[in-house]
C-alpha cells in the first residue's frame, strides 16, 4: 500500500529507509535514503543534531553507517521497484553522501537504487570526492547537487571547517555539467546575502537549477532583509534564465502569483 507524504512523493509503508521527507526536507526532493548518522564537515550552522538529538561532538567526529544498512536499502528498493516507482533519490538530508571518511556505502547505495529502477541524487558540501561515482549518473535520469554558502575559501573554513573548499565544490559541479550530467546548488543557508548572489554569478553557467533559502538558528535570521534578498535574487536568476525554486521560508516575499514550482525535473 502507498500513501502519500507531501505533494508528489510516495512512501512505501513498510519502508523506512527510502522515504518521502517532509517539511522543510521535502523541499528538496520527493525521496530520500540517509545512509550515515553524523557527519564530519563541522559546519557550524548544521541543523541534524538539534532534529535528530544526537550530541553535537560526536555528531561531528565523523560519520558511521547505519547498522544493516545496505540490506534495509535493498528490502525497500525492492518495494518501491514492484509499485513502479521511479523517482529519484537524494542522498541524503542528515550527513553527507561524500563526507571526509569512508564512502564506500555511498556507492554501493547509489548501485541498489539504479539495479532497482530508481533515479538517484546525491546533494554534498563533499566537492571532487564526488568524481568516484560520476560513471554511475546517468543525464536522463540523475543529479548532482552541491551546497554553496560562500566562493570564499576562509568564511568557508570558518562555518564548514571539514567540508571541501568552494573551489573544490565548484570544480566537481563542472566535472558532472561536462559529463552532460543535471547540476544543481542548494543556497541554504544563506549566511550571507552578497555571497550567495556572487555565487550564481560565478556558477550559472554549468549549473542547471538552483533552490534558495534562509538561514536558521542564528542571529541574522532575524536581522537580514529576506524580502529585499528574495527579490534580488529572483531578478538575478531571472536575468540569467535559470531555473529555481523559492523555499518556504522566503516564498511570503514572492510578487503575487509568482511561478515557483516544488518539482523541477532534476534531469536532462
Amino acid at each position: 500500500m502507498i500513501y502519500y507524504l507531501n505533494a508528489d512523493g510516495v512512501s512505501v509503508r513498510g519502508c523506512s529507509y527510502i522515504y518521502a521527507p517532509r517539511g522543510q526536507a521535502g523541499e528538496y526532493a520527493p525521496l530520500a535514503a540517509n545512509p550515515y548518522r553524523g557527519c564530519g564537515h563541522k559546519c557550524a550552522y548544521c541543523y541534524v543534531p538539534r532534529v535528530t538529538k544526537q550530541d553535537r561532538g560526536e555528531f561531528n567526529a565523523g560519520a558511521v553507517v547505519r547498522g544493516n544498512y545496505l540490506d534495509e536499502l535493498r528490502r525497500d528498493a525492492v518495494k518501491y521497484q514492484a509499485l513502479g516507482v521511479t523517482e529519484q533519490v537524494m542522498i541524503s538530508f542528515t550527513s553527507d553522501p561524500y563526507h571526509p571518511g569512508d564512502t564506500t556505502t555511498t556507492r554501493k547505495a547509489l548501485e541498489i537504487l539504479i539495479d532497482h529502477g530508481l533515479g538517484i541524487c546525491t546533494l554534498t558540501k563533499g566537492g571532487t570526492r564526488g568524481l568516484r561515482d560520476i560513471d554511475l549518473f546517468r543525464r536522463d535520469r540523475d543529479a548532482f547537487a552541491s551546497t554553496l554558502t560562500s566562493l570564499d575559501t576562509a568564511f568557508s573554513r570558518k562555518w564548514e571547517s571539514g567540508a571541501a573548499d568552494p573551489d573544490d565544490r565548484i570544480a566537481a559541479l563542472k566535472a558532472f555539467h561536462g559529463r552532460g550530467i543535471f547540476t544543481w546548488v542548494s543556497l541554504e543557508p544563506t549566511i550571507d546575502v552578497e555571497a550567495s548572489l556572487s555565487i550564481v554569478d560565478a556558477t550559472h553557467e554549468f549549473v542547471d537549477l538552483y533552490k534558495v533559502g534562509r538561514v536558521n538558528y542564528l542571529p541574522i535570521t532575524k536581522t537580514e532583509d529576506w524580502e529585499s534578498y528574495t527579490h534580488r535574487m529572483v531578478n538575478r536568476l531571472q536575468q540569467l534564465g535559470k531555473k529555481h525554486y523559492i523555499k518556504k521560508d522566503l516564498q511570503p516575499f514572492l510578487p503575487e502569483g509568482y511561478h515557483n514550482p516544488l518539482r523541477i525535473p532534476q534531469h536532462h
